[in-house]
């Protein structure tokens, strides 16, 4: 490396002595004009590593613009035919002032290299058809005299939208790259208003009128209103029979009508409303069209689905009176009305919720007349054979049940022989009454219940207080509550409490023990010893 250097200090050296100019015996040969701001030995370094070739880090240097591509991965020097490559392969200098740095054969060009493949109409083009600084949107290499980069792959890089953004930026949605015309990609079945019948041979601005919108040629596509045939069509008719000419004409002519669907019915006396409409013509008009048909009752036309049970002095009131339009399994008949047409059955509480059906359609037939008299004539009367008639007579559920739930019973406890006192009056029924160990309606107990405590509740105390085979709990509690025991008075038991003992907790002396299994409180103390409890 010294040698080197050595060698062109004396070279230098004699230039300068001799008068001939240095830099016409060092430099290779004079650059090319895009090159030609560098020349001079000072300016070397920008392009050489000293004592080594041409540096593509210093070329990317000054090229950022395709530095940022190649950083990407993109266009065509990212491709396998050039990554890889020292850029001096391609892009030498010192060749004269007039050598062109970038040449290449552009018939034979690879453009798919690039990112952007010429098909169509593209691969007629020249290459300063489209790379030129007017399609180009980077200021600095638009500054340049020429260059390849710069050009996007939108469509709007380099064609004008005739759209004027009215349908996006991408053209390939609908057009191909062989020509503008027609939009071969375009399928108008797709569109909100599908091309049928004579629709389909139309010209495109038949209905899509060409006009001028910011002195430019337009022609509009979307947003053409078409949710009427008057939108496009001259209403002859005047709007006599309305906006809908599909009723009566049809796609493929205007003289091809279907007169009968289409006729305006509610010119008539009779208006098609609801069902009616869905009725064909000869559902109605048996003979001919024009012949007059009575129509002043549903029953004209509809036979009495309920066999006169609603007549009065042998005539049936209207079906309207009950029943729209819209169809026989909707009906307009209120809850007041039924219940200011019966004095039998009025409807309230959880009535009042309850479907028609539910009561007036118990078999195949609707059934309106002599029903509802009795709660049993819907309802089964589970209760039966459980609890004697004198408690509900007449089978008579409203006793004790409320119309508003089954749940809400009012019953006078004071009729049985077991007054509810205390906790109990805030038990519900089946607390006592419904065995849950069975199933059914066999899991009630009403009739033959011992009023006794241990009938219900479990003997704690494992018999110890038990009198002639009855545990009376009464003795010591009361129905408010089992603990404490407010009734019990120690000192009537043949231990009385006296002195010291008065302040002993109970389970001092009354320990819990187990007998056969099961654990209790002991009460009943056999003997009263004090070494029993004491230590001696």
């Amino acid at each position: 490396m010294k040698i080197k250097t050595g060698i062109w200090v004396c070279w230098f050296m004699l230039d300068f002595l001799a008068g001939i100019p240095v830099q016409g015996q060092i430099s290779p040969g004079e650059l090319s004009k895009v090159h030609s701001h560098l020349e001079g030995i000072s300016n070397c370094t920008q392009c050489y590593i000293l004592g080594q070739k041409v540096s593509n880090e210093k070329c990317l240097a000054c090229h950022t613009e395709l530095k940022t591509r190649v950083d990407q991965e993109k266009g065509f020097h990212s491709s396998i035919e050039v990554k890889g490559k020292e850029c001096v392969v391609c892009h030498n200098d010192h060749h004269g002032i007039n050598f062109k740095i970038v040449r290449f054969d552009t018939t034979t060009f690879k453009h798919q290299l690039t990112g952007f493949e010429l098909t169509g109409a593209h691969n007629k083009k020249n290459c300063a058809d489209c790379h030129k600084a007017e399609f180009i949107t980077d200021e600095k290499i638009k500054a340049k005299s020429f260059s390849y980069l710069g050009l996007k792959t939108e469509c709007l890089t380099c064609h004008t939208d005739y759209h004027q953004k009215s349908l996006g930026a991408n053209f390939t949605e609908c057009h191909d790259s062989e020509k503008f015309k027609p939009a071969s990609k375009f399928d108008h079945q797709k569109a909100t208003f599908q091309l049928l019948g004579k629709h389909k041979q139309l010209d495109c601005a038949k209905c899509h009128k060409i006009s001028t919108k910011n002195d430019k040629k337009f022609q509009q596509f979307k947003g053409v209103l078409a949710t009427n045939c008057t939108n496009c069509h001259k209403d002859v008719h005047n709007n006599k029979f309305g906006q809908k000419c599909a009723d009566c004409h049809n796609n493929e002519s205007f003289k091809v009508t279907n007169s009968t669907n289409g006729f305006d019915h509610n010119k008539a006396d009779f208006k098609l409303e609801g069902k009616h409409q869905q009725v064909t013509c000869k559902a109605c008009h048996i003979g001919k069209l024009t012949q007059p048909l009575k129509f002043s009752r549903c029953t004209d036309c509809h036979k009495d689905y309920h066999r006169n049970q609603f007549a009065k002095s042998g005539v049936s009131p209207d079906c309207a009176e009950c029943h729209t339009v819209q169809g026989f399994t909707e009906f307009s008949f209120t809850i007041e009305q039924h219940n200011a047409s019966t004095s039998i059955f009025p409807l309230k509480g959880a009535h009042l919720a309850t479907p028609c059906f539910s009561c007036h359609k118990k078999q195949e037939k609707w059934e309106f007349k002599e029903i509802g008299k009795k709660c049993v004539d819907c309802h089964i009367d589970i209760h039966k054979n459980k609890i004697k008639e004198k408690y509900y007579p007449e089978v008579n559920c409203e006793i004790c049940h409320s119309s508003n739930s089954w749940n809400q019973v009012i019953f006078d406890h004071k009729k049985t022989l077991f007054e509810l006192e205390g906790a109990h009056t805030k038990q519900n029924c089946r607390a006592c009454h419904f065995n849950k160990e069975k199933t059914g309606h066999d899991n009630q107990k009403f009739e033959g219940l011992n009023t006794a405590c241990t009938n219900c509740h479990k003997d704690v105390h494992q018999k110890q207080f038990e009198i002639n085979a009855i545990t009376d709990c009464k003795r010591c509690h009361n129905s408010e509550s089992f603990k404490p025991a407010p009734k019990f008075d120690h000192n009537k038991t043949q231990f009385v409490l006296d002195g010291k003992h008065v302040n002993v907790a109970c389970n001092k002396c009354h320990k819990l023990v187990n007998e056969q299994g099961e654990s209790f409180v002991l009460y009943k103390i056999k003997e009263f010893k004090c070494e029993n409890c004491h230590l001696r």
